[in-house]
């Protein structure tokens, strides 16, 4: 295959060339209440092809590797009939070539574990949060696995073997009082690791349905402007959603006004804030040591003490910026190219404690996992899977229907403090951009504490 490969790629006649192939086990279990709603197991192959000559790109993909040489010249016909039309040349960074065999540690290999297994298991989560009350309505429970094993090749001599794996898991209980208001408790994790990851999980179970029950008693979050403590998973979506997408370096691109705002070497908050996308993270989801492009994955400082530093590049948008790869660029299968991306997206570690950040409060909210929300640009608003009262410096009831929205740039130069207990944090969901959809990584913050953060509610 190697030679085939590189023999398809040397006849291509374009200024660059690449092939990624990629040979794929899935399975995925869903139970809905007492139902098993989905149990699947699967296999697919499949690459695509990239050509690039002049100013155009033409992209083949294929399921038939025997016909390889035909998709490597189709891709090259139609990069130069774009490049006919728009002209101009597509530069790319260098990027030193490589070979290399990539593995990822698993103690379970999910592939030799059966599918009757990941059921009973699944079924196992599912049948604790049923049975932690009567007032549990509904469940939703989910275990699902990738491995997929990618050859990647390029015309400048880079040849890598590399195997990904992905694991996740979510639960979520539904509580409802006597016909009224549907309260969720929600765990979702995910793991670039072997199926060992999803075992032995039983007490997140029993937090999602604890939660949901404890929900019913909880006050409605009060509206106004107020000092917020979000913890590590609310903090970190806000950053990937928020702000993280801003710095992926083709999304920039296309937004003019947005690129006047993120110059670097601007002042974006205090010389506490350091926020990075971290390269080669072991274990953590969408870890892998080469990009879709063949690019060695390193970490990049977005913003480094409070100071806007650097983009999320791949090899096109390093060379239009004069910056270096970082190795971001990704795709979701093969069957689509691969675009700028984040990988593992975080606030750094400050030092202070958390009792430290509740002193001084009169009235505050702490705003604690995440259901997600809406950006548009620079402004966001995202709901929180629950939260409590700061009520003198202390924590008070709990609080349901808690939803932070505001300036992304106004709420990270209002970042009082960050907290020492860093943690990177990967859900059983993923990242959705340009049709690719869920695409696994992680994001994480310590805990951090911000004023005047627009707070919803009932005022």
């Amino acid at each position: 295959m190697r030679d085939k490969i590189k023999k398809a790629l040397a006849q291509a006649g374009a200024d660059y060339a690449d092939v990624r192939i990629e040979r794929t086990s899935s399975s995925l279990v869903i139970y809905r209440g007492r139902n098993l709603e989905n149990a699947e197991a699967s296999t697919s192959v499949g690459g695509i092809v990239r050509c690039l000559v002049g100013g155009g790109w033409g992209y083949a993909s294929f399921n038939a590797l025997d016909d390889l040489a035909e998709q490597v010249q189709e891709a090259a016909r139609v990069a130069k009939a774009v490049n006919a039309r728009v002209g101009g040349k597509i530069q790319l960074a260098p990027v030193e070539p490589v070979e290399d065999e990539v593995g990822v540690p698993m103690y379970l290999d999910p592939r030799t574990v059966p599918l009757a297994s990941k059921q009973k298991l699944a079924k196992k989560y599912n049948d604790i949060m049923l049975g932690a009350g009567k007032k549990i309505a509904d469940t939703q429970t989910r275990v699902g696995d990738v491995v997929a094993e990618v050859t990647f090749a390029n015309s400048e001599g880079t040849y890598i073997n590399q195997e990904k794996a992905d694991t996740v898991l979510g639960l979520m209980a539904f509580a409802q009082e006597d016909g009224g208001q549907i309260f969720r408790g929600l765990e979702s994790h995910g793991w670039c690791a072997g199926f060992e990851a999803a075992q032995a999980r039983e007490e997140l179970a029993v937090i999602a349905a604890g939660r949901a029950l404890a929900l019913l008693k909880a006050k409605p979050a009060k509206g106004g402007k107020f000092t917020v403590i979000m913890d590590p998973i609310h903090a970190g979506v806000f950053v990937h959603e928020a702000f993280g997408h801003l710095c992926e370096a083709d999304n920039l691109a296309k937004m003019p006004r947005l690129k006047e705002t993120l110059k670097l070497g601007r002042r974006f908050g205090g010389e506490h804030l350091n926020i990075i996308d971290g390269g080669n993270l072991p274990s953590l989801r969408g870890n892998t040591k080469y990009d879709d492009e063949g690019t060695p994955r390193r970490s990049v400082y977005l913003i480094r003490n409070g100071i806007l530093e650097g983009f999320m590049h791949n090899r096109e948008t390093a060379a239009s910026m004069g910056a270096r790869p970082t190795g971001n660029a990704r795709a979701l299968n093969y069957h689509f190219q691969p675009i700028v991306r984040m990988r593992h997206t975080y606030i750094d570690r400050g030092t202070a404690t958390f009792d430290q950040m509740l002193k001084g409060i009169d009235y505050g909210v702490y705003a604690c996992g995440s259901f997600g929300g809406e950006t548009d640009v620079e402004q966001f608003t995202f709901s929180a899977t629950y939260g409590y009262e700061i009520v003198n410096g202390q924590l008070g009831d709990m609080l349901r229907d808690v939803s932070l929205s505001g300036n992304v740039f106004e709420t990270l130069a209002n970042i009082e403090m960050i907290g020492d207990d860093l943690e990177i944090h990967g859900s059983a969901g993923g990242c959705g951009r340009a049709g690719q959809m869920p695409l696994p990584l992680t994001d994480g913050s310590p805990h951090i504490r911000v004023r005047d953060v627009v707070v919803g509610g009932k005022a």
